[in-house]
């Protein structure tokens, strides 16, 4: 049994968040000792977040239903910098312009999760660009520099990794975890945060902006960080074979969104269904227990209860029920996904390796091959045998619409416009 006393821990800790923890016995202190204010940070290299994203941003929506006052921010300035944790390459240097621009996405995506106000626990969205941007270089390295160690720099992962595998390290990057210790001291300023959490890849990152509050400020500052998630195969959460699995709805649908979460490993339900859904641990517990094919109903329930929490309870349920009468009674439901071309295209005969490409099944005309030389792409349920087939009217459906599948569990619609 836990000898942790606050509900915010506690419930991380049954639900599996929890990889490491600074001085859990203080941490857990100032948890009961009333509201603390915790933070995430969130860089903007790409127009959405993504399911990889989505342990971090669920990790505040608990901290705020304990009570708690839940930090985003948005590293408008460290995005220009680059987090090199994980990555064996600089990141592409962005432009304020695209900087703006993926803010503007990203911060649509936690309207869906956070409460967003004043009082005790309301979330803050915070942009560190507000203070990094007037920055004085050389004040700044006077002051805060000449507590870190490159000594020490060195031997965190983000840094060790990159320069044992032989992989160039910038040194803008290797200015990220002043920057991001920075961070921490500046919320604690500002707003009396004194909670970061993150990833287990940002451990080194958070342990430096604990130590950088301890020598500017002598304030005691927490981590948490949560497990590096990847499927029990293996695979990168959030990617596919037509990439990243987005959470702004206009990025994904629905419908794909669930579809992704039911194609989800046997192994990977349970765990997925604590972390990913807000159903009671004691019903987790049931549904852990069923095997073979009764497993599938667990994933159903995991696919929609996860896909409520992005695109709201209805969208969830009307994608279970596409899912339904598509498989389970082999209509073309008229929610699938759809792509509308041209009609003047589909009159000269649209090619089926493009329309895959159109769809989004596939990243490359050669991988639509390697599908159809498999038996895997079908028109109208029909498997595809030509590479060369052309969809034209005479594929039309009566609903006016061409089902184009991949596999039993990928559909979408193409539709004459």
């Amino acid at each position: 049994m836990s000898t942790t006393k606050s509900e915010f821990l506690n419930e991380l800790k049954a639900r599996g968040y929890v990889h490491q923890v600074t001085d859990e016995a203080g941490r857990d202190a100032l948890a009961k000792s009333g509201p603390i204010t915790g933070y995430i940070g969130f860089d903007c290299t790409a127009p959405s977040l993504h399911v990889g994203n989505l342990l971090g941003i669920m990790m505040l929506r608990k901290l705020q239903q304990a009570g708690h006052k839940p930090i985003v921010l948005i590293g408008g300035g460290t995005t220009k910098v680059g987090d090199p944790s994980g990555k064996d390459e600089a990141r592409k240097l962005l432009s304020d312009v695209e900087i703006a621009s993926n803010i503007a996405g990203i911060e649509r995506v936690f309207t869906r999760f956070l409460s967003f106000g004043d009082g005790a626990s309301g979330a803050a969205m915070v942009n560190n660009a507000d203070w990094l941007d007037t920055l004085n270089y050389i004040d700044f390295l006077r002051e805060y520099g000449r507590h870190f160690s490159v000594n020490r720099m060195l031997t965190y992962d983000s840094v060790k990794l990159r320069l044992e595998r032989e992989q160039p390290l910038s040194f803008i990057e290797f200015n990220y975890m002043v920057l991001q210790a920075y961070d921490f001291v500046e919320l604690y300023r500002r707003y009396g945060c004194r909670l970061q959490m993150g990833g287990s890849d940002q451990w080194g990152n958070i342990v430096s902006g604990i130590e950088l509050g301890r020598r500017t400020d002598g304030i005691e500052l927490f981590g948490v960080t949560s497990p590096l998630l990847t499927t029990s195969s293996g695979a990168k959460m959030g990617k596919t074979a037509a990439g990243a699995v987005w959470l702004n709805p206009d990025m994904c649908s629905p419908y794909d969104y669930w579809q992704y979460w039911r194609n989800s490993e046997d192994a990977d339900v349970e765990r997925f269904l604590k972390l990913f859904t807000e159903l009671p641990l004691k019903e987790i517990a049931t549904l852990a227990k069923l095997k073979g094919a009764e497993l599938n109903e667990a994933k159903k329930i995991l696919a929609t209860e996860a896909t409520a929490l992005v695109h709201g309870r209805d969208a969830a349920d009307r994608a279970a029920e596409t899912a339904r009468t598509t498989f389970e009674e082999g209509l073309t439901a008229s929610s699938l996904p759809t792509i509308e071309v041209p009609r003047a295209d589909l009159a000269k005969g649209l090619g089926v390796l493009h329309a895959s490409l159109l769809a989004g099944f596939v990243n490359s005309t050669g991988e639509a091959r390697r599908q159809i030389k498999g038996g895997g792409l079908k028109v109208n349920d029909e498997p595809v045998a030509d590479e060369r087939r052309l969809l034209t009217p005479a594929d039309l459906s009566q609903d006016g619409v061409i089902k184009l599948s991949l596999g039993k569990k990928r559909h979408a619609l193409i539709r004459p416009v």
